[in-house]
C-alpha cells in the first residue's frame, strides 16, 4: 500500500480537479515511492516468487551482515531504517545460523529510528562476530501511511508533482513558448527532495 494517496498528491497539484487521471497519479506515486525506497537503500522484495522493486512499505527482511560497527563492536548497524521489529539475530562465522548461534533477545535492545542494535553490557553473553555474512538478522522495517513522517510524505509529493508537471518535457532540455525557449527543469531527483530524505538514510549509505 502506498505511503501517499491521490488526495494528498492533489494538494500539490491544485490544477487537477476530479478523478479523471486518478489511475495515472496512482501509478506515478508507485514509481516515485519505489525510486525513493531505492535511494534509501531498501532492498528489492519478493512476492509470490516474483522479485519486485524496493518498497517504503513495512516489510519483513533477512539481512546478512559482515559484523558490527568497527568503532563499537557491541553495536550492529542495520542497512535500513526505521526497524519496527526484530524477529531474530544469529551470529555465526560458519554461516550455519543454528539455534546455538541465536542471540538471546533479552540481551539486546534496538533503536527503531536509527536501525541500530545494542548488546547489553551486563546481560549479553554473546558477541557480534566479524566475518563475511556472519550476522543474520530477520527484521521488519519500513513505513505505513499512518506512521510515515510528514517530511517523507512531503518529499514524495514534491517530486511526484514535479514529474507530473514535466511530463510534456520528457526527453527535452528546452520548450518552445510564444516564439521563445524555456529551459526545462532537471528530471533527476531534486536537491530539495534529497535534503528532505537525508535523515532517513542509514549511516554509511552510498550517496
Amino acid at each position: 500500500m502506498a505511503i501517499v494517496d491521490n488526495a494528498l498528491l492533489k494538494e500539490y497539484l491544485p490544477e487537477i480537479q476530479g478523478a479523471g487521471i486518478d489511475a495515472e497519479l496512482t501509478a506515478l506515486i508507485s514509481r516515485v515511492e519505489t525510486a525513493i525506497a531505492r535511494y534509501l537503500s531498501f532492498p528489492e522484495v519478493t512476492q509470490s516468487s516474483t522479485v519486485m522493486g524496493p518498497t517504503l512499505d513495512s516489510h519483513a527482511y533477512t539481512f546478512h551482515l559482515d559484523g558490527p560497527q568497527y568503532m563499537n563492536p557491541s553495536v550492529l548497524q542495520l542497512p535500513v531504517k526505521p526497524v519496527t521489529a526484530i524477529t531474530s539475530i544469529h551470529s555465526d562465522p560458519d554461516r550455519q545460523y543454528g539455534s546455538d548461534t541465536l542471540i538471546d533477545a533479552s540481551t539486546y535492545t534496538f533503536n527503531k529510528h536509527n536501525g541500530q542494535v545494542f548488546l547489553d553490557p551486563v546481560t549479553a553473553i554473546d558477541v557480534f562476530d566479524r566475518s563475511f555474512r556472519a550476522i543474520k538478522a530477520v527484521v521488519t522495517a519500513g513505513f505505513t501511511s499512518a506512521t510515515a513522517p510528514h517530511d517523507l510524505k512531503h518529499a514524495i509529493c514534491v517530486w511526484a508533482s514535479q514529474l507530473q508537471r514535466n511530463k510534456g518535457a520528457q526527453g527535452r532540455n528546452s520548450i518552445s513558448n510564444r516564439g521563445g525557449s524555456i529551459s526545462a527543469s532537471a528530471k533527476s531527483m531534486p536537491e530539495e527532495v534529497k535534503e528532505l530524505l537525508f535523515p532517513f538514510r542509514c549511516f554509511g549509505a552510498v550517496l
